[in-house]
């Protein structure tokens, strides 16, 4: 009963927070369950050097999601952004190989109004993603 408390409280905590333009949620494929404490890595590209510049860092919660993947102050821009979840440090702490020691995903934010939710789908040799709602 405690766990399932918590996992409520995890939820409906960001309802109330800072909303990140920029959310993201990992699933374990081959179980069902969410991946929780993954490290989480948002950079976006500088245009003028053409090298990616770390924003934050994160890690998703017992619910597998990263709701304050930005902070709270973080004016967000049209740009190209690079997502990165640390894999292999998550199948390790499972007792677990992993095939892919990380998963970038990159993609390009045209809407500075829009949400971006970023889903990853990953197994210990597998991975998939799509765009959110």
């Amino acid at each position: 009963m405690q766990a399932r408390l918590e996992a409520l409280k995890n939820q409906l905590q960001p309802m109330s927070a800072h909303k990140s333009p920029v959310t993201c949620h990992v699933l374990i494929a081959s179980t069902g369950i969410p991946g929780k404490n993954v490290a989480v890595k948002i950079e976006q590209l500088d245009q003028a050097t053409a090298d990616f510049k770390v924003l934050s860092t994160s890690q998703t919660n017992d619910d597998g999601r990263c709701p304050t993947l930005l902070p709270a102050n973080h004016q967000i821009e049209k740009g190209i952004y690079r997502v990165t979840f640390e894999t292999k440090s998550y199948f390790e702490s499972q007792g677990q190989a992993c095939f892919y020691p990380y998963v970038q995903i990159v993609f390009e934010l045209a809407n500075p109004e829009q949400h971006y939710h970023i889903p990853l789908l990953i197994s210990p040799y597998s991975y998939t993603t799509y765009r959110g709602s």
